[in-house]
């Protein structure tokens, strides 16, 4: 069933793709990827993958460019090795947050790597927790959206008193996403109102509308990056009376002052998938929790490949 679907990765989440590959029992494909001397990166299908359903499985994070391309160049040499059908597993899109022109001058990035994925030969991506849902659209070829929330929901009710827990959307943004997750937890939901000044994560507390006051909160996100506006966050819910303060983010970026930022914090714990690697100064910091999505990922290229639905993996 599985003879002709071949599994490759490039050089973003190493760890990761061997997991998916012992949970889906589906060996690494043979390739090279390397950069030369001269910066340039360098690819090399060493197996037959003529006729083969390959699954190239990169996380476009730090070094986003690096990563990107070399996405794009696996993407170019399995199309010219004759593969049958090319799919892109992106745990991370890169440049999702440039989704839109929200000032003069700028690029819809993330509408380019559309674009260039899909000319690149790209025959199906499969992202997980996308900045925004209208990113789906950019694309002309079929998109498939993972989300980790049942892996989170999991986790949280073996592990957490959700007995007097509410569910904190850091902005008006993400409360769909909050809202999914409060109702498989059964929890009560609150919204942070906060205005965005200039660029990454500036941002000013406004007001949190929903009662947290004696509750403990759980902060859900897709993303943390440097961690600027979920530590204000998780300051002001202690501020209006919230008991404890966790936090939860599908994608664990944790650039520039990141670390600082959450050990200053009263988030008691983060809780962030393994979308993307964590290096040894992040590892070290004992409020991280990873959370696996290996699983999920190889039980959705599974069932790509038997052209079964997806539903399944949502419930």
């Amino acid at each position: 069933m599985y003879s002709r679907l071949k599994i490759f990765t490039g050089n973003s989440n190493i760890e990761l793709v061997n997991e998916v590959s012992k949970f889906s029992g589906i060996p690494l494909g043979d390739a090279e990827v390397f950069k030369f001397s001269n910066d340039n990166s360098f690819v090399k299908i060493n197996e037959n993958v003529r006729g083969a359903d390959t699954f190239i499985i990169q996380s476009t994070c730090y070094p986003v460019n690096d990563s990107v391309m070399e996405l794009f160049i696996m993407i170019d040499a399995l199309k010219r090795a004759s593969a049958a059908r090319i799919n892109c597993v992106i745990p991370i899109f890169g440049y999702a947050r440039s989704d839109k022109k929200d000032q003069p001058g700028v690029a819809i990035t993330a509408k380019l790597i559309a674009d260039l994925l899909t000319k690149a030969g790209a025959n199906r991506i499969i992202a997980m927790d996308l900045h925004s849902d209208q990113i789906q659209g950019f694309f002309d070829i079929p998109v498939d959206h993972l989300y980790s929330t049942p892996i989170f929901a999991r986790y949280f009710k073996a592990n957490l008193d959700l007995s007097n827990a509410v569910i904190v959307s850091p902005d008006t943004g993400g409360t769909a996403r909050a809202r999914f997750l409060a109702e498989r937890l059964n929890c009560s939901l609150a919204i942070g109102d906060k205005r965005r000044i200039g660029n990454n994560d500036k941002a000013e507390i406004l007001n949190i509308i929903g009662d947290v006051e004696g509750k403990i909160a759980i902060l859900f996100d897709d993303i943390i990056d440097t961690g600027g506006s979920l530590c204000k966050m998780s300051q002001a819910l202690i501020n209006q009376g919230a008991k404890k303060v966790y936090a939860a983010c599908a994608h664990g970026i944790l650039s520039g002052n990141a670390i600082s930022n959450l050990e200053k914090s009263p988030i008691e714990k983060l809780f962030i998938t393994n979308s993307a690697p964590l290096n040894k100064e992040k590892a070290k910091c004992k409020k991280i929790v990873q959370l696996s999505i290996a699983e999920l990922l190889a039980n959705a290229i599974k069932k790509i490949h038997i052209e079964e639905s997806l539903n399944i993996l949502f419930r």
